[in-house]
């Protein structure tokens, strides 16, 4: 009786996990819990994505500011590379601080002051149509740009470690042919930024429109000073 009731208990204690009658490894539901975490965390990995691009999407919606300075932190050292490509450099012998500086420059300067015109002009022409469009354009184009273009020639000497007076005669030597070139693009521009873009997305609108734009200015910077006369 004790011999069947020990070969009974074995059966169906082993029946019980498919183990015949071998001996029960006590360690066996322990080896399932590494891979138990395992996929717990390739799962949480997986959810994080969308879950954190949802949080970056709700962030930059409810901060405007903030996709302007992405989209100049981005686009404007993109121009730098572009300009120095044309100039003749490769990946071997690209200016990275002439990059950083742009990007720099982009994200928290222009960006900034760009976002505070579309304000400021849309709280003073709140209306959409083409001639609130027109006057909006013509108003930047004697306001806002010349103050961009003096701060561009003068911050971003500055940032190439020259002193105030060379930073002021990069100005003086610059600012009029780049700004002969600006009346003939960002009037057309402004219009079209003003008059058919949401204002959420005109500071993104114009940062993508710029980026040509930034590769001239960054043509210009590095212009020599004899050189300017006979670049346009």
């Amino acid at each position: 009786i004790r011999k069947l009731h020990s070969s009974h208990s074995s059966c169906s204690f082993s029946a019980a996990f498919g183990a015949g009658e071998q001996p029960i490894a006590i360690s066996k539901p322990h080896s399932h819990r590494p891979h138990t975490r395992e996929h717990r965390s390739q799962a949480e990995i997986a959810m994080a994505g969308p879950h954190l691009w949802q949080n970056f999407k709700v962030f930059v919606t409810r901060y405007p500011i903030m996709r302007g300075m992405i989209s100049y932190s981005l686009i404007w050292p993109t121009g730098s590379l572009i300009q120095q490509t044309v100039e003749g450099r490769r990946w071997g012998t690209y200016d990275w601080w002439r990059v950083l500086r742009f990007s720099m420059y982009g994200g928290l300067f222009v960006a900034p002051t760009l976002y505070g015109w579309v304000k400021i002009s849309s709280a003073m022409w709140p209306q959409t149509s083409l001639r609130t469009g027109v006057i909006k354009a013509a108003v930047e184009t004697i306001s806002y740009t010349p103050g961009a273009m003096t701060c561009f020639y003068f911050i971003m000497s500055l940032l190439e470690s020259k002193t105030v007076e060379q930073a002021v005669a990069e100005v003086g030597k610059k600012f009029l042919p780049t700004y002969k070139v600006a009346l003939s693009v960002w009037p057309l521009v402004a219009t079209i930024n003003f008059t058919l873009i949401p204002e959420r997305n005109r500071v993104p609108f114009i940062s993508a429109c710029s980026l040509c734009w930034t590769c001239f200015l960054a043509y210009m910077k590095h212009l020599e000073h004899h050189e300017v006369d006979g670049a346009i």
